[in-house]
């Protein structure tokens, strides 16, 4: 579990590396719908990224909390007659 925290470690800071080096580059125009937003290059990725962890972790936490709260079938014992 620890070499898989050290990954997405290096890989956070990897992007940010990489948004950093790229915040000289013309702005971004992003359109969705009725909006249209123009921002720097380093904000869209770094917002995408943002983005992607949140809906990761409302995908995941609803799903840990149910595998927590369940009883664990294994420990219980039947009784025998």
């Amino acid at each position: 579990m620890k070499v898989l925290y050290w990954f997405i470690f290096l890989m956070a800071i990897g992007l940010a590396i990489f948004a950093v080096q790229n915040s000289g580059a013309p702005p971004v125009t992003i359109r969705f719908l009725l909006w249209k937003f123009e921002t720097s290059l380093v904000y869209t990725i770094l917002g995408s990224i943002l983005l992607g962890i949140i809906l990761t972790l409302l995908v995941w936490i609803p799903k840990a909390l149910r595998t927590s709260l369940r009883p664990n079938m294994t420990d219980q014992k039947t009784p025998s007659t």
